[in-house]
């Protein structure tokens, strides 16, 4: 292989780059619905409870997506709840690829169990996805999901997500009543992580041992976690929602959490002397729609954090649309109703029918110059440090987690912390055993703490390499261009670069400062080929302000000349 070439062609629109078509994307903000706009019609609960599990009325059916189909066809929990999984393990993929039903079982359904079949580039291996409240993980757990992917070979990793979790790849239908009965024998669960379910609450990575931290997050996400999966046994009442839905508590001034781009965000605040949370809702992106979380004008105590989040959950669930994918997310019903009109469909499913409005201001500093997490930093607690470790686009190898568990075990209290930007944390090292770890070959070859400029903000998502939705590749590729770019251009401050196989944005490109977009373009023959869209000044902070711009380039077909 010869020496590293990448090429971003011109346009053939123009040679100047001013005549390139360029289009301003913002977040928007919902619109308020003049008053009595929404029939009270509209109001009545779309779902009714059948059985322990809540159905799609009848009288609604009418113009569904294929996915609340099949739902409808088939409960997607019982293959938990009810051993489903014990009796489909056993069945063949040729077998089951001769009735729709178990089709769609493997395709759709499994992904309530965190199953995700990958049909198009591993046809017959599982990507499952885990839960891990505010990232916080063990050196038992990491070595468990070690094992597990070790026995597959190369079709074998794991990789650190943006929504501070781990995903393992490479699993085979067979194995997986094992696989669960060991996660639960380590405190993990793979359950309601994919589909219309609750994805892993995010926290501050810091959360206990960070000096500048407002709250512990730790201990909310626990809460939530467990509230949504109760207890890992699986809680149908939030299984059936129209769409997928992020919450996240934030902990810190540096908003490591990313609020704005989750659908309930718990922000910090005092009122009256009491400590708890404003609200923030409906946050998403989107192919066709980027969305900056709102204020629901609403305080909770940290004593109703969980009553509150399922009232909200209850009112999405309800009334929520299932028809059109792409407008099915809770913004567009919080839209539909107006941010008052929707705040008071969650105040009815309150414990007291009562919600208390927003704290004048919240505990975040709105000027506060985001810290860095990567390398070694004092804890709060005297005498201790965490080592924040560089994780090359979130890829890891089974011998990786054994090596990060035994230095998590022999320097530290036993425990990573995994962040959104793809990257883990050692925390509570003694500061006399810093120097013997830093001296680690995996420190120097592998995860450095102090990786290139460029290299500490990037960020991409599977790829196609494993996920069928990509449209191009993603991970090696953003590595070759980074490391090229960095031979090129001199940096004085990190730039963060997002890249994201397709338009469902699971590398977030729009709160990069350089984000990629994975698209098909022509190149400069006018053939065909994999391109980017390239989106630029994304960010997400104290004093965030999203002004998204893009325009169409093209990526050189063959990278490596």
């Amino acid at each position: 292989m010869s020496s590293l070439s990448v090429r971003f062609l011109s346009s053939p629109l123009s040679s100047s780059t001013s005549a390139r078509p360029r289009t301003r994307l913002a977040a928007t903000q919902a619109v308020e619905p003049v008053a009595g706009e929404v029939d009270v019609s509209r109001l009545e609960a779309r779902v009714e409870e059948r059985e322990g599990y809540w159905v799609l009325k009848e009288k609604f059916r009418e113009g569904i997506n294929p996915q609340e189909k099949v739902k409808l066809q088939r409960e997607p929990m019982k293959l938990f709840m009810e051993g489903g999984i014990e009796e489909l393990a056993k069945v063949s993929l040729e077998e089951i690829e001769k009735a729709k039903v178990t089709k769609d079982d493997i395709d759709v359904r499994l992904k309530w169990l965190g199953l995700f079949h990958r049909r198009k580039h591993q046809y017959g291996r599982f990507m499952m996805r885990l839960k891990l409240p505010n990232g916080v993980t063990t050196s038992t757990q990491t070595r468990y999901l070690a094992s597990v992917i070790r026995k597959y070979g190369k079709d074998g990793c794991a990789d650190v997500t943006t929504r501070q979790n781990w995903q393992i790849r490479g699993v085979v239908l067979p194995d997986v009543p094992e696989i669960l009965k060991g996660l639960a024998e380590v405190g993990l669960t793979s359950l309601q992580s994919g589909m219309d379910n609750v994805r892993n609450p995010v926290g501050n990575p810091l959360a206990g041992v960070d000096p500048h931290e407002i709250v512990d997050t730790r201990p909310y996400n626990n809460l939530l976690s467990h509230f949504i999966t109760a207890n890992s046994y699986g809680n149908p009442d939030v299984t059936n929602l129209p769409r997928k839905w992020n919450v996240c508590v934030v902990g810190s001034h540096d908003l490591f959490e990313h609020p704005h781009i989750n659908d309930l965000a718990y922000m910090p605040a005092i009122k009256d002397g009491r400590f708890g949370f404003n609200l923030l809702v409906g946050g998403f992106f989107s192919p066709k729609r980027c969305a900056e979380a709102i204020p629901l004008d609403a305080w909770v105590s940290a004593d109703d954090v969980i009553p509150v989040c399922k009232a909200i959950l209850e009112a999405y669930r309800d009334l929520g649309n299932r028809g059109n994918r792409q407008k099915t997310r809770m913004m567009w019903l919080i839209d539909e109703l107006g941010v008052e009109g929707f705040r008071s469909e969650v105040v009815k499913r309150m414990p007291q029918q009562e919600l208390e409005r927003a704290a004048p201001e919240d505990l975040i500093q709105k000027h506060w110059e985001r810290r860095e997490y990567l390398g070694v930093h004092p804890q709060k607690q005297e005498g201790f440090s965490f080592v924040g470790l560089h994780i090359p686009v979130g890829r890891v190898q089974a011998d990786d987690m054994d090596e990060l568990s035994h230095l998590a075990d022999t320097y530290g209290s036993g425990e990573l912390r995994l962040t959104v930007e793809q990257n883990i944390i050692i925390p509570n090292i003694e500061n006399s055993k810093l120097e013997a770890l830093l001296r680690k070959p995996l420190l120097k070859d592998r995860f450095s703490p102090e990786p290139l400029l460029l290299m500490k903000g990037l960020v991409a998502c599977t790829g196609n390499q494993f996920c069928g939705q990509a449209i191009i590749e993603t991970k090696a590729r953003a590595l070759k261009v980074t490391k090229e770019v960095h031979r090129q251009v001199a940096v004085t401050r990190p730039v963060r670069m997002h890249w994201t196989g397709c338009p469902n944005s699971c590398g977030q490109v729009q709160v990069a400062d350089i984000g990629f977009m994975g698209c098909m373009a022509r190149d400069e023959n006018g053939k065909p080929c994999e391109g980017v869209d390239v989106f630029l000044g994304g960010r997400i902070g104290s004093t965030h302000t999203w002004e998204i711009y893009t325009r169409r380039v093209f990526l050189a077909r063959t990278w490596c000349q």
